[in-house]
């Protein structure tokens, strides 16, 4: 079976803004990178593939700190938001969520008979919105329907949608799964009948399917269709400097 760690690697090279790369071996590779796109403007990056982490960092000052917090610790360390705090003011934290990849050969799709279900609409179609306002701002801001770029595959029980997936296109032909359930209809498998359909269209058009996630139920259904788990993401708001 084809690992998509090289490849996952090279996505997240790429999105620190090709000036970092994964050491060959356990550690972390920690650089200056004011346009990272591993986390929001102005923060700290880090993200850990395969027991190997890239962390990028605003300035030289916040890089350093982040070197210090770092030494010596194992590259599963960078994405634990509590080694940061003897170093750096920290004042507000996304993550960690967990980075997993599917492969075609690793792939376990929903039955056929589950997907005969699901209806293909274009994204930004009205059910969408119908569906985040029954999922709340929490939830539908987690899940970001409506950044993807593909179709969306969505379930209806009663003329009302109350499952939908689809996903955004990434650099490196990735695809980044957005899946949403509304609460009423959760626990019934319909999560993840709707993302097979979007993985199954991505895997299609030879993209790498990635899915992210915090909450341990999301992480389930990407486990149940055959996604690995290789790593983490975490992005940090550094505060006013302390002194050493």
């Amino acid at each position: 079976m084809t690992s998509p760690l090289p490849e996952a690697r090279r996505l997240w090279e790429e999105l620190a803004g090709l000036t970092g790369r994964f050491p060959p071996r356990d550690g972390a590779t920690v650089v200056v990178a004011a346009a990272s796109r591993l986390c929001p403007p102005g923060w700290i990056g880090a993200v850990t593939l395969g027991g190997t982490a890239l962390v990028t960092a605003p300035d030289a000052r916040t890089a350093a700190r982040v070197r210090e917090a770092l030494r010596g610790r194992p590259a599963e360390a960078a994405v634990d938001a509590a080694l940061y705090a003897g170093r750096l003011s920290v004042t507000e934290v996304l993550g960690p969520a967990t980075l997993a990849y599917a492969s075609p050969e690793g792939f376990r799709p929903a039955s056929a008979a589950a997907a005969a279900a699901v209806e293909h609409v274009p994204a930004g179609h009205p059910s969408l919105r119908a569906l985040e306002r029954a999922a709340g701002p929490d939830d539908a801001g987690e899940a970001a329907l409506d950044d993807i770029t593909s179709p969306a595959f969505v379930l209806r029980e009663d003329g009302e949608p109350v499952a939908a997936a689809g996903y955004r296109l990434w650099p490196r032909r990735t695809a980044h799964l957005s899946v949403l359930t509304a609460p009423a209809a959760r626990g019934r498998g319909l999560a993840r009948t709707v993302a097979s359909a979007a993985v199954a269209h991505a895997l299609a058009a030879d993209l790498l399917p990635q899915w992210r996630a915090r909450p341990p139920a999301s992480r389930r259904v990407a486990a149940a269709l055959g996604f690995e788990e290789l790593g983490a993401q975490l992005s940090l708001r550094p505060g006013e400097e302390r002194s050493a």
